[in-house]
């Protein structure tokens, strides 16, 4: 019995250690996975995984591997962004797959990149016929980037003279039923307002399930009950 809660401490302890230590890397860690943060996260992983499990480690070897990643980790970060040079070594850098419509196979080669991964990766941008593609680059983080031919790229409201509107950042006001009170309160929105706003739709604050105020100051409410008979997909 001894042993299972000797586990349980350990495991939720490297839990809280990964926490902080995502905490103190920042969010492009996990948002942008270049080499090193790759590498970073592999070895932060296993070290993490030997707290749990390993009892023959010692807790303080343990600890002292997840602060020595944690600095070096840091200090490269700090390196790259002082460095162009070092920058590439550490996080490796952009290469052109597509260029001027052209495929180069030369760089797909050297990068091991097949064209059923180009292809899917092209798909997830929206574009099925690679004809439509000017330049495609896969970033250091793995993920492409496309420039469309010129008359495959979308209108704009600027191309077309058209008027624009002002927009402001959605505020969430409902979610998962819940009214966020301190988002009304810093908006300058009130509790007596929004059920006046709900009353004339013929609702009160218990029907809805998600509630945001748009980019364009409009009101937008899901209700738990969404009047579909019969869903195309249901879990």
């Amino acid at each position: 019995m001894e042993a299972y809660i000797g586990i349980i401490i350990r495991t939720f302890s490297a839990i809280l250690l990964l926490l902080l230590v995502a905490q103190i890397l920042g969010k492009q860690t996990i948002s942008n996975m270049t080499l090193r943060d790759f590498v970073t996260g592999i070895t932060i992983g296993t070290i993490a995984a030997n707290l749990a499990f390993n009892e023959t480690q010692q807790w303080t070897h343990l600890l002292l591997s997840l602060f020595v990643i944690t600095v070096t980790s840091i200090v490269l970060s700090i390196i790259a962004l002082k460095s162009r040079k070092m920058r590439r070594l550490i996080s490796g850098s952009p290469t052109i797959l597509i260029e001027g419509g052209k495929i180069l196979e030369d760089n797909m080669r050297k990068l091991r990149y097949s064209m059923d991964s180009l292809d899917q990766a092209l798909r997830g941008k929206g574009i099925f016929n690679i004809e439509e593609v000017e330049y495609a680059v896969l970033e250091d983080n793995g993920t492409v980037s496309v420039l469309k031919k010129d008359e495959h790229q979308y209108v704009t409201k600027k191309d077309m003279k058209l008027r624009s509107h002002k927009q402001a950042f959605p505020v969430e006001l409902i979610m998962d039923g819940i009214l966020i009170e301190e988002n009304l309160r810093n908006n300058g929105l009130t509790r007596e307002w929004l059920d006046s706003e709900l009353k004339r739709r013929g609702k009160q604050l218990a029907d809805v399930f998600y509630g945001v105020r748009g980019t364009r100051q409009q009101l937008v409410f899901d209700f738990y009950e969404d009047g579909v008979a019969k869903p195309i997909d249901k879990e």
